[in-house]
């Protein structure tokens, strides 16, 4: 039937974002589901070509007098443009989902820093189109950090922190860091009260953890 292979799809995104949003770890993205979305795409075709036959078939309809026909042909048109364009917007919105996640990943990862951080296993999971787009989305953003805007944070979270100070849990050795309090040395499981502005990089990276 039409439509459920865009709703695989669909499915398949909402368990993409429901688990980058559940998780602490940095965001991750699945393998592109490059068959399923060449399905949907033969499928839209062929909805497209029944278009054109229904068209073809209400204006002979027409031309001929018969209503009855005429009708069917245009409930026929309707049912496949909306199948049609439901297909559409499955497919804009499973792309829409992996470029923002891809955004996110830039973000967390510095910009032009995550070229080389970004692993194998991660870099196949994307699309050659998914690699330039990322690869030039970070140099944007390392370009716009060491520009201007070098003494702005703009990695950091759009919501005013409710507190300076928190307590962080280290998750894993990060040796040690120069603050405006003091040298901090980062040992895995250790705890320290810290201003938040100054760890709010290694939060994001994984090595610390609020309390």
């Amino acid at each position: 039937m039409y439509g459920e292979l865009a709703n695989k799809l669909v499915i398949e995104a909402k368990r993409t974002e429901q688990l980058n949003n559940r998780s602490n770890q940095d965001t991750k993205l699945p393998v592109y589901n490059d068959e399923l979305v060449r399905n949907i795409l033969k499928e839209v075709s062929q909805l497209k070509r029944n278009i054109e036959f229904f068209a073809e078939q209400q204006e002979i309809a027409a031309m001929n007098g018969t209503n009855t026909d005429s009708k069917i042909m245009k409930c026929q048109y309707f049912v496949n443009r909306l199948c049609l364009e439901r297909n559409k917007r499955c497919l804009l919105a499973y792309q829409k989902l992996r470029a923002d996640l891809m955004d996110s990943i830039s973000w967390e990862n510095n910009g032009i820093e995550m070229m080389g951080s970004f692993s194998n296993e991660d870099n196949s999971n994307l699309t050659h189109q998914e690699q330039d787009y990322l690869k030039e989305y970070s140099e944007l953003i390392t370009e716009m950090k060491s520009g201007e805007l070098a003494d702005i944070d703009l990695s950091g979270p759009l919501v005013p922190p409710k507190e300076v100070f928190i307590d962080v849990r280290v998750l894993k050795d990060a040796g040690e860091i120069q603050t405006e309090y003091g040298v901090f040395n980062l040992i895995k499981d250790s705890q320290f009260f810290v201003r938040q502005s100054d760890v709010e990089r290694l939060i994001q990276q994984g090595f610390l953890q609020k309390i």
